[in-house]
């Protein structure tokens, strides 16, 4: 059975379903990561408040990559790389994602990236079309359950019509893509991390540790 590192269902879920907020540049920069083991690890999606993981379900693994040569065993444990597989009748799907963690008004906040498309046979149209941009989410901790909270691309486009917000960004028509770099990215996420709208419909993943 082959393996393949593409753009499959949950990363298609994410990225084009028009439930997040895409950035052309990320959220942080170099001097806002920190070292944290807070994704390590395997969790599952908390799609029906199971306690248990099943094979059936998506499985998020983080790791931190190794610097350099893995073979000299360090790590970066400013980033992460996330693994998401998908058991589709018998056959493993991947993705991957660059992952990294800050602070903002005192919330944590993950910023998205896709690290691999995939190899040379996986090369199709629809991949081609595909253009890698950031995400970014606000994260709740607790005990073993990680609560992922992805702004409402929908709030957002009112607020631009509405002249009630300033950002960098493009309009195609079909969606928003901000353009601002990561400061000016940082003040706008700090500015809405409470409030409700700014979250309430869009894409929220629940994750337990499995174990």
């Amino acid at each position: 059975m082959k393996t393949r590192n593409i753009l499959f269902v949950t990363t298609i879920t994410i990225l084009l379903s028009g439930c997040v907020v895409y950035s052309f540049y990320p959220l942080y920069t170099e001097k806002d990561l920190f070292e944290n083991d807070i994704l390590l690890g395997d969790w599952f999606e908390d799609d029906d408040n199971n306690i248990s993981f099943s094979n059936s379900e998506d499985l998020w693994k983080f790791t931190h990559p190794f610097i350099g040569d893995k073979k000299n065993g360090v790590r970066d444990k400013t980033r992460y790389t996330l693994t998401i597989s998908s058991n589709e009748d018998g056959e493993v799907r991947e993705s991957k994602f660059e992952v990294h963690v800050i602070k903002l008004a005192n919330e944590y906040f993950l910023d998205f990236y896709i690290e691999d498309y995939g190899g040379e046979d996986d090369i199709s149209l629809a991949t081609l079309h595909l253009i890698p941009v950031h995400t970014f989410a606000r994260l709740t901790v607790k005990d073993d359950k990680l609560a992922i909270h992805w702004f409402d691309p929908e709030w957002l486009e009112d607020l631009i019509k509405e002249n009630k917000i300033r950002i960098h960004h493009e309009d195609n028509g079909d969606f928003i893509l901000l353009t601002a770099k990561p400061k000016e990215l940082q003040k706008f996420v700090s500015k809405y991390v409470n409030s409700e709208d700014a979250f309430e419909d869009g894409l929220e993943v629940e994750l337990l540790r499995k174990r």
